[in-house]
């Protein structure tokens, strides 16, 4: 199933649901783009990038498929 951006209608990829799951809420429902997430806690799409390879490394699991 494709999910889009809550804010902007972008079509998202895992690593964007994982981030909003990871920095919003893991049970969430809605998801946003890294750009607007990134806006929203006034930080750059490319810091948001470095977090979630750091999560990743770190075996955060709402970055697998089964998360």
């Amino acid at each position: 199933m494709e999910e889009y951006c809550q804010r902007c209608g972008a079509l998202l990829g895992k690593d964007e649901i994982g981030a909003t799951k990871k920095l919003v809420n893991r049970g969430a429902k809605t998801f946003f783009c890294l750009d607007c997430l990134g806006e929203s806690f006034e930080v750059s799409r490319e810091e948001l990038e470095g977090k979630i390879r750091y999560f990743k490394e770190m075996g955060c699991t709402v970055f697998s498929d089964e998360g």
